[in-house]
Order: structure tokens, then C-alpha cells, then sequence
């Protein structure tokens, strides 16, 4: 019953089809009771018949309503017969109807022609007074009544809709927008790991090409240094990728305190760029995330030294931690003693810097970068525990 009363609620004609049969059945049976058994019989099947559409179409149907009953009236007076249709208690359904579906302001007007055709009638003599008043205002009252507890519950129905499709939208934003930052995310974590090991390998395979017969001792050490490189970026790509597969907690993420940034310092020496490291204060017990800001920031400034700066260059590490911030700076000069020959530039697609910005805004540091002198400065400032504990 439950669900077939939900499929009526989808299906209004048929449902108010339903009901105007009803209202046929109760009014046919007085058909053979009445001294014009075929007028009465006529407007016994048109009364119902504008409850069919009356929620599809209130106004038309409560217009319709209001013609039959005027109609009914003037054949009572004209024939001297009181017709008694029991179908007209669809005019207190119409009644319901507007008030519920429409508002009150179109109940209230239906109902002053209610009232108008209950006064006609009586003033033709056709009702008493005081028996037509009576049953009128308390139908009516009750149907008002019920067309106003129906009309504050189809109110909040419709809010509740609208607030649950908001939160929809809101949800499938929602989800969009993670899904984009995720992406990023993945796409900022490949490119740190993969461009500093490709960049220090690309220089070194470059060197050994042009030491390969010339200085066989040298061409081995780039060989070895490529070799590492290639192990150590492939270990590091395995597990980005490992917790990029996973949930994961912060504390999962890689540690890189100044054991890592000795590495990847290590890394860059045996590319050609010398390399000085300075670091100060407690720079093991930072929080992972920003361990590991650190070293992605570190480390893509010094690819950028190797590709750029040269074999020969000379750069400069500091990471001091100060109070409740991290001061990170990495500067660099070009090389003036590169090995001779050609030499392919290494060119980079332009999204390390914007890397670096990203993740130091993340950790809700600063970050500046430019040309320093003749080479290259690259500054940052990171709050070591942003919600001030």
C-alpha cells in the first residue's frame, strides 16, 4: 500500500481520477429519486469531472467548479427542485486545492464565490439559512484547515529539496576540487623526484661522452655517479608512488631532515657543481610535511643550478631554524671553467618554480626567487608550526 500510494503521488490524474469516480459514485445512486432524472444525471457527470485535472490545473478546474455550481443553482430555481448533488463536496476539494498548491489569495477569491453562490441559493429559497451556513462553514473551515497543514509540509519539503541540492552541488564541487588538488599534488611530487636525478644524470652522461676517450678514470666516476642517481631517483619514485596508492598520514610522508638534504647535496657534487651546506638548529624535529618542503624545495633550486649554472658552477646551501620558522636560502654562481666541446642545453618546462611557490603557500611560508648578482637566489621562509602551539 505504501508504495502504491508513493506511485499515485507521481500520477496526480490518476489519483484525482480516482476521486472524481468516488464523488460519481456517491451522487449516481439518487438519479432514480429525482422528479428530472436526467438533468440531475447530466450534472452528476460534470461536476466531478474538473477534479480530474485539479492539481494539474487549479485555476481552470475552481473556474469550472464555480460554473456547475452556479449552473446547479439557477436549474434549482428554475425547475423549483432542489438538486442535493453530493458530488459538490468537490467544491470544498477545489478549495483545498488552491489554497495548498496555489496560495491563499487565490483560496480566499474562490471562496468569496463559494459564499456568493451558498447566498444565492439560500436568498432563492432553495436552503434554509441556518442549516446551509453551518455545514458550509465547518466543511470549508476543515478544508482550509488541512489545505494549510498540507501547504506548510509541501513548503518544507520543497526547502529540504533545494537543500539537499545544494549539498549535492556542493558535494560534487567538493569532490571535483579534491580530485584537482590530488592531481597537482601527484603531478608536484613526480616532478621533484624525477627532474633532479634526470638533470644530474643528463650532466653527467653528457661529461662522460666528451671524457670517453680522453680521460677514462673520469668517464668511469660519471658512469658510477649516473649509475647512483638512477638507483636513488627509482627507490625515491617507488615510494612517492607507494604513498600516492594509499591513505596515508602525515606522518607516513618521506623524512627528509638534514640527512636528506646531505644526500641530495651529495647528489649534486658528483654532478660538477660545487656545493657548500650550512645548516643550523633542530631541523630533525620538524613536522613531516615541512621536512619534506624543505627538501623538495632545496632540491629542485639545485636542479635548476645543474641545468642552468653549469658543470663548473658553485652554489650555496643555508637552512637555519630560527624561533617557529625555517629560513631557507639557496644561492648559486655560474660556472667559468666547463669542460670544452658543445654541450645541449637542459631546458626545463617552467614548473619547478611554480612547484616551489605552491608548496611553501601550502605551508603557509613565502617564498622569493631571482637573479642574484650573476647568478641565482632562491629564499624561503616557512612556519614551523602554523597553529602556534
Amino acid at each position: 500500500m505504501r508504495r502504491f500510494s508513493l506511485w499515485l503521488r507521481t500520477e496526480p490524474l490518476i489519483a484525482d481520477a480516482m476521486l472524481a469516480a468516488l464523488l460519481l459514485a456517491l451522487d449516481v445512486p439518487a438519479v432514480r429519486h429525482h422528479p428530472n432524472p436526467a438533468v440531475y444525471l447530466v450534472m452528476s457527470v460534470l461536476i466531478p469531472l474538473p477534479v480530474v485535472v485539479r492539481r494539474v490545473y487549479p485555476r481552470t478546474a475552481a473556474a469550472a467548479l464555480l460554473v456547475l455550481a452556479f449552473t446547479d443553482t439557477l436549474i434549482a430555481a428554475v425547475t423549483g427542485q432542489v438538486q442535493g448533488h453530493p458530488a459538490l463536496l468537490a467544491l470544498g476539494i477545489q478549495l483545498y486545492t488552491l489554497v495548498a498548491y496555489q496560495g491563499r489569495r487565490p483560496g480566499a477569491i474562490y471562496l468569496g464565490f463559494l459564499v456568493a453562490d451558498l447566498l444565492l441559493a439560500v436568498r432563492l429559497g432553495h436552503q434554509p439559512l441556518s442549516e446551509s451556513l453551518s455545514f458550509s462553514a465547518a466543511y470549508y473551515a476543515l478544508c482550509w484547515s488541512l489545505a494549510e497543514f498540507n501547504g506548510a509540509r509541501l513548503a518544507y519539503d520543497a526547502e529540504v529539496a533545494g537543500r539537499l541540492a545544494v549539498a549535492d552541488y556542493d558535494r560534487d564541487r567538493s569532490a571535483h576540487e579534491a580530485v584537482a588538488r590530488e592531481r597537482t599534488r601527484i603531478a608536484r611530487e613526480l616532478h621533484d623526484v624525477v627532474a633532479h636525478a634526470v638533470s644530474v644524470m643528463i650532466v653527467q652522461a653528457d661529461g662522460a661522452r666528451y671524457a670517453l676517450r680522453t680521460d677514462p678514470d673520469t668517464t668511469e666516476q660519471a658512469l658510477a655517479t649516473i649509475a647512483g642517481t638512477g638507483r636513488e631517483a627509482l627507490r625515491e619514485l617507488r615510494r612517492t608512488v607507494e604513498l600516492l596508492r594509499t591513505e596515508h598520514a602525515p606522518e607516513l610522508l618521506p623524512q627528509h631532515g638534514t640527512a636528506g638534504l646531505a644526500s641530495v647535496v651529495g647528489m649534486t657534487r658528483g654532478a660538477g657543481p660545487a656545493v657548500e651546506l650550512e645548516l643550523s638548529g633542530e631541523l630533525d624535529d620538524v613536522p613531516p610535511e615541512i621536512s619534506l618542503g624543505v627538501h623538495r624545495i632545496v632540491q629542485e633550486s639545485l636542479t635548476n643550478t645543474v641545468r642552468h649554472a653549469g658543470s663548473g658552477a658553485r652554489a650555496w646551501v643555508k637552512v637555519h631554524r630560527r624561533g617557529g620558522e625555517i629560513q631557507l636560502e639557496v644561492t648559486d654562481l655560474p660556472g667559468s671553467h666547463d669542460r670544452p666541446g658543445p654541450r645541449p642545453a637542459i631546458t626545463g618546462s617552467g614548473l619547478g618554480l611554480v612547484g616551489m611557490r605552491e608548496r611553501v603557500a601550502v605551508l603557509g611560508g613565502t617564498l622569493s626567487a631571482g637573479p642574484h648578482g650573476s647568478g641565482w637566489r632562491v629564499a624561503a621562509t616557512i612556519p614551523v608550526d602554523r597553529d602556534g602551539r
